[in-house]
Parts: structure tokens; C-alpha cells; sequence
């Protein structure tokens, strides 16, 4: 059981009535929680929820449209993406409980003054290293517009103008990283075919991709419900037509690929996690035709070439630069 789900279950006897948990853990909560129904926007997370307890978790980056008596909010890494998700919390609670969990060294205590713009929050429990906070809502604000509050950027490319939009909570959210831009300079060459932006983000790399390679199928792959949205609003603002697939790790991604492109992700929350990098590694080979290519960009400490030459092939390093690398291999 996730520790702060622990928390919640200390203080059961709060929850009465229907209680949405907003970005809850996929563990045995629902099961103790008979009244509560989730909101989740991690589509790993939502599978395993849905698996378990059918019909009773919803996935995407708006509330659930049904009445709900309180809500919990499980805190996430970005305080954005925690002030936009409070505001469309709080909007559907007025006069009711809102709750805030998450671990001490997730900030949970810089989190809970946020709560101070809808009423007097208060700590109701601190233990297993985390805290649960409380506020009736007083002061319940406008619904908020998710789309309004995405930034917007622009990227002078050799082929023109690229627009992106990302909204709170996605990676390099309003700016492009260094490790996709050092990408973006190696995208010459690849097969023809369908090709895949792996861990799209707000969809640089997938917009890119299809302007550069017009008459190629591209699909774009993200886990977060956000990452997917911004996708598509980066695509639509470049009048460009691709598929994003919200969806846990390689295993979601198409077959008979061309190539996979992707500044893949190491870290989950408040802690570093490796897996879904280390999965795209090793089963890369699956989702490529014979002679489809893996072109990725990494830090230069982590030991990815023996996870390549291993499961795939050959690696070669194209590039090196500010602590990155971009790795080629292609699939016998």
C-alpha cells in the first residue's frame, strides 16, 4: 500500500459520501474505499486501476463530469500542474472538503498554503513521511480553462516556424530542453515508414518528425494525460496530422515500425525510475520491422549502449554534447 494512501485510511471515518481521489496510486485504496471513485491521469496507473476495480476510475485532465461529495488530491511533482488541478477541485467543492496527501519530500507542506486561497487549511495527520491536509472551501473559485493556461513557445527550424503548446505538469513545460534540441539535429536519414515519437511530452519531436517527413505515418506515445493534450495542440497549431496514444511504456506502442525516436524519461514523482526507459531498451526490437532504427537521446552517465547492444544491435553514438548523447542502433 502507498504510504500516503495509508494516511488517508488512518482518517476514514472523514470520507463519507462519494469521494473522488484525483491522481491516486494504483494500489488497494478503492478496495478500502467502497464510497470513492478515482481521477487519474497516468494511463499506467489507470490500466491497472480499471483491471481492478472496473468502472470506478476515469482518465484524462478534467474532473470527472459526476457530483462528488469531498475530493483528495494526491500531490504531484509539478506545482502547476497542483494549482490548476486544486482550482478544478475546489470549483466543484464549494462549501465542501478538499484534502491534499503527499510526502514530505514531495512538499507537501509548501503545497498546503495553496489551500489558503479557497479557506482556513488545516494538518489533520502527519505520519509514514507524509501529511494530510484539509480545507473547506469558502471561497470557491471559476472553473478553470486548461487550455488558457498552456504555454506557448515558438522554434525557429531550417524548414520554418514551429509552434508548441504544453500545458502544467509536462516535461520542459514552456521551453525546449536541451536534450530534445540536440535531438532535433539528428533527425536526417531515417528509414521510410512509420515512425514514432516515444514519450511525446508536449510533442516537439512527433511535430518535427511529420513536417520533416511528410508522407510517413507518425505516431506520438505518452503515459501522462497532459503530455497527451499539449501533443495535440502542438500538432493542430502547426496544421499537422498525427496519432497520439496515451498509453504505459513500449508495450502501448504500434508494431512494424520504422523508426523510434525519443528523449525517454527517467524519472516518477518525487523519485528517480528508470523503467520505462530500460523497457523501451529491451523490447524495442518487438515494435521495429527488420532494419527500423532506434534513435534516441540520453545523459551520458547512464549505462544505456550495453541495454541496446544486448536487446537490439549495434550502438552507435552520433553525438555528444552538454552531458548528452544521441545513440543509434538498428534492428537485424
Amino acid at each position: 500500500m502507498d504510504p500516503r494512501s495509508e494516511v488517508l485510511l488512518r482518517q476514514a471515518e472523514l470520507f463519507q459520501g462519494d469521494l473522488l481521489l484525483a491522481g491516486l496510486p494504483a494500489d488497494d485504496l478503492l478496495g478500502q474505499l467502497p464510497q470513492a471513485s478515482g481521477w487519474s491521469w497516468h494511463a499506467g496507473e489507470q490500466q491497472a486501476l480499471q483491471t481492478r476495480f472496473a468502472g470506478r476510475s476515469q482518465f484524462g485532465t478534467r474532473p470527472p463530469e459526476h457530483a462528488f461529495a469531498s475530493a483528495v488530491l494526491f500531490l504531484p511533482k509539478s506545482r502547476e500542474l497542483a494549482d490548476y488541478l486544486l482550482q478544478a477541485l475546489a470549483a466543484r467543492l464549494p462549501g465542501r472538503e478538499l484534502y491534499l496527501v503527499g510526502e514530505k519530500r514531495g512538499g507537501i507542506e509548501r503545497a498546503a498554503k495553496q489551500l489558503a486561497a479557497y479557506g482556513q487549511p488545516r494538518k489533520l495527520d502527519s505520519a509514514r513521511h507524509c501529511q494530510l491536509w484539509q480545507v473547506t472551501v469558502d471561497n470557491a473559485p471559476a472553473a478553470p480553462d486548461l487550455h488558457a493556461q498552456a504555454r506557448r513557445y515558438e522554434l525557429q527550424l531550417s524548414d520554418g516556424l514551429l509552434q508548441v503548446l504544453s500545458l502544467p505538469g509536462v516535461f520542459s513545460h514552456g521551453r525546449l530542453d536541451r536534450g530534445t534540441a540536440l535531438l532535433l539535429e539528428r533527425l536526417d536519414g531515417l528509414p521510410s515508414g512509420h515512425l514514432l515519437d516515444f514519450g511525446c511530452g508536449a510533442g516537439v519531436l512527433g511535430a518535427v518528425l511529420k513536417r520533416r517527413y511528410p508522407q510517413s505515418r507518425v505516431s506520438l506515445l505518452d503515459v501522462d494525460a497532459f503530455a497527451v493534450e499539449s501533443s495535440r495542440l502542438t500538432l493542430a497549431a502547426n496544421d499537422l496530422e498525427a496519432e497520439v496514444i496515451a498509453g504505459d511504456g513500449i508495450d502501448a506502442a504500434p508494431s512494424q515500425l520504422a523508426a523510434i525516436l525519443s528523449n525517454p524519461p527517467f524519472h516518477s514523482g518525487v523519485h528517480t525510475d528508470y523503467q520505462a526507459s530500460e523497457q523501451l531498451l529491451r523490447q524495442a526490437a518487438q515494435h521495429l520491422q527488420p532494419g527500423g532504427e532506434l534513435r534516441l537521446v540520453a545523459n551520458s552517465f547512464l549505462k544505456y549502449p550495453p541495454l541496446i547492444e544486448r536487446h537490439l544491435g549495434p550502438c552507435q553514438t552520433l553525438s555528444e554534447d552538454e552531458g548528452f548523447r544521441i545513440y543509434r542502433a538498428i534492428c537485424s
